[in-house]
């Protein structure tokens, strides 16, 4: 699907030509996933990139080979500014938060660990190394219980609730406060590399250099912790539910919105995405089961995280 530019400030969702079709859109979707219980984006171009140099991880940041083979980064607890006072209204106040320790996917999930877990790849754009697509919020939990299982661990989603145990020790979706901890990655700037958007297209894949498709994960620069594609590719599923006003009282340690609204959080930008809407604090938000049920969107995917613990298991 061709996505369209969408508005920034209020609301901050993903918009798409077809935005007529979401009310009935949306009682097929409610439909569908009562039974089953189970980008945002512009075509306006950017300048070309500048060539920079590769982004050295800390020496704070360790690198982890999970049971499944996949790679994290072991992320230490900290304190940092959620939010940005020059951006959307949805991204005001900009404000300190602190959250704890976790680990992280290194790149978003691909079609190959997807197809692995789950036995099936709903991807547009097929390759075994480009982020899975086509997701939407549902079927990222999903994944999420199915690695756990095949790890030993355990799931952090109820399967009927949908409710997340953030105790348990298997994964789950980063919080909207984590997800931007890690994206930063201990930078203040627009980007996790500065402020200067000419230099995004050496970190992303975006709408001036993506040519409307995805791309295979890791293959542009990585951020100063070692996470490729935290902006650009596939726009990433979080765990909280979006509220436009959430940055007005947001808890101050580990925030998260579990008070349900219509939408759930997307960050990062995506393949389609303008410069500014790959910034580190921009907000989006969609349905949570369209990707899985009715548009099928393009431009959605997921990355993991799971808590930190001595006992991280890597292998």
């Amino acid at each position: 699907m061709q996505l369209t530019a969408g508005t920034t400030g209020k609301g901050g969702r993903l918009r798409n030509e077809n935005m007529q079709a979401r009310p009935v859109a949306r009682s097929l979707c409610a439909a569908w996933l009562a039974v089953l219980v189970a980008i945002g984006c512009g075509a306006q171009k950017a300048p070309t990139a500048e060539q920079v140099s590769p982004a050295e991880p800390s020496a704070e940041i360790e690198t982890i080979t999970t049971e499944s083979g996949i790679k994290m980064v072991r992320l230490p607890g900290g304190e940092f500014v959620l939010g940005d006072n020059q951006g959307a209204d949805d991204e005001q106040p900009a404000h300190p938060v602190r959250v704890d320790a976790f680990l992280m996917d290194v790149h978003e999930v691909t079609q190959q660990s997807y197809e692995a877990f789950m036995g099936r790849n709903p991807a547009k754009y097929k390759h075994p190394n480009q982020p899975v697509e086509q997701i939407g919020w549902y079927g990222a939990i999903r994944y999420c219980n199915m690695r756990s299982a095949k790890e030993g661990l355990t799931p952090c989603y109820d399967p009927e609730t949908l409710e997340c145990d953030f105790s348990a020790d298997g994964y789950r979706l980063p919080t909207e406060a984590e997800w931007e901890y890690a994206c930063r990655a201990g930078t203040t700037s627009r980007y996790s590399f500065g402020d200067d958007a000419r230099k995004l297209g050496a970190y992303a894949w975006y709408d001036a250099n993506a040519g409307s498709q995805t791309h295979p994960v890791a293959s542009k620069q990585p951020n100063p912790w070692g996470l490729f594609d935290m902006h650009g590719n596939v726009a990433e599923w979080c765990h909280d539910w979006y509220d436009e006003d959430f940055y007005h009282d947001s808890p101050a340690v580990n925030p998260r919105n579990d008070v349900p609204t219509e939408e759930r959080v997307l960050r990062g930008g995506s393949w389609a995405g303008l410069d500014d809407e790959c910034r580190s604090a921009a907000r989006y938000s969609e349905d949570p089961g369209l990707a899985d049920v009715c548009f099928g969107y393009d431009a959605y995917g997921f990355r993991c995280v799971r808590r930190a613990s001595d006992d991280a298991g890597e292998g």
